[in-house]
């Protein structure tokens, strides 16, 4: 049985994900650390992301056939291990961008090469969306093994996947608990956790956190960067929050809007893991100055 969706288009989603065999529908994560912060035009992390792109949009063009263009000349490299957030104002294309990569929609024009030269094998592409989607009338634990169950995994070996995952964001005590019974936050752990038991390499996040408390929300950040540290995914994170994306990110692509291409890129210097030391320090802070003022720069140059 497959996931059940609130909405046509996450159910559309579901099914396009299933015959392309993207495993998964979640993220993975990162912790960190203060030290100084700069930011740069070029991308900079304390891990190493050298070498050619895991996924790279060259000129890539989506206008749907309602004749809304969502995106013209975007140009965007994404490399193995990068935790990148798309930041940009509602509309401006940062999730049709997502959706393209995990080969849920097609390009108007331009192209999108992996590094390999092919599409992702069946279980590299996780993708959380902006609410949890979980069935309702069955477990936690179930609702982790959805994508297992998509993907045949063996009984035992699925059990374990879906223990492990759940040991990780904490909700091993609720795996008999049903949705219903799940503060929002805990519901976006299941989801994650859905992601984590697929062992996907690259995530694919759309404001996975938007619709949480402040307090909630910062958590989760804390745990996102830990899982993101430990399990050395690479990370795509769409967010409309500077404050989000600079304590998150080691690369900022700052869009315009609609139809939506890259504006500006600015890199976090800051080290991970980052914790609450970096949230409130100046670096922090001018770090946001510098990312809100190149989001506005965005919006001018586009009206």
């Amino acid at each position: 049985m497959g996931p059940v969706f609130e909405d046509d288009r996450s159910l559309q989603a579901a099914r396009t994900l299933g015959k392309r065999h993207v495993q998964g529908i979640v993220a993975d994560t990162h912790l960190g650390q203060p030290r100084g912060i700069a930011l740069s035009t070029s991308a900079s992390s304390s891990r190493s992301t050298a070498g050619p792109p895991l996924v790279a949009l060259r000129n890539v063009a989506k206008t749907f056939a309602n004749g809304v263009e969502a995106l013209a000349g975007l140009d965007l490299e994404v490399r193995p291990g990068e935790f990148v957030s798309l930041l940009g104002p509602s509309g401006c294309g940062k999730s049709t961008a997502l959706r393209l990569i995990a080969g849920l929609s097609e390009p108007s024009g331009g192209t999108i090469a992996w590094g390999r030269g092919a599409a992702p094998r069946a279980r590299d592409i996780g993708f959380v969306f902006q609410e949890p989607t979980l069935m309702p009338w069955t477990t936690v634990a179930r609702n982790v093994a959805v994508p297992l169950s998509l993907r045949h995994a063996r009984a035992g070996d699925a059990a374990a996947r879906v223990a492990a995952a759940l040991a990780r964001v904490g909700l091993s005590d609720f795996r008999h608990a049903y949705p219903r019974e799940l503060s929002g936050g805990m519901k976006m752990r299941v989801s994650i956790a859905r992601a984590l038991a697929t062992d996907a390499d690259l995530l694919l996040m759309d404001e996975p956190f938007a619709a949480l408390d402040e307090i909630t929300r910062h958590k989760l950040n804390n745990d996102l960067l830990d899982l993101w540290q430990a399990l050395e995914k690479t990370v795509v994170f769409v967010t409309h929050s500077v404050f989000e994306s600079v304590y998150l990110s080691g690369r900022i692509v700052v869009m315009t809007p609609r139809p939506g291409r890259v504006f500006k890129e600015l890199a976090i210097d800051a080290p991970y893991p980052r914790d609450e030391r970096f949230r409130t320090s100046a670096e922090y802070a001018a770090a946001c100055r510098r990312v809100a003022e190149a989001l506005a720069a965005a919006m001018d140059a586009a009206a």
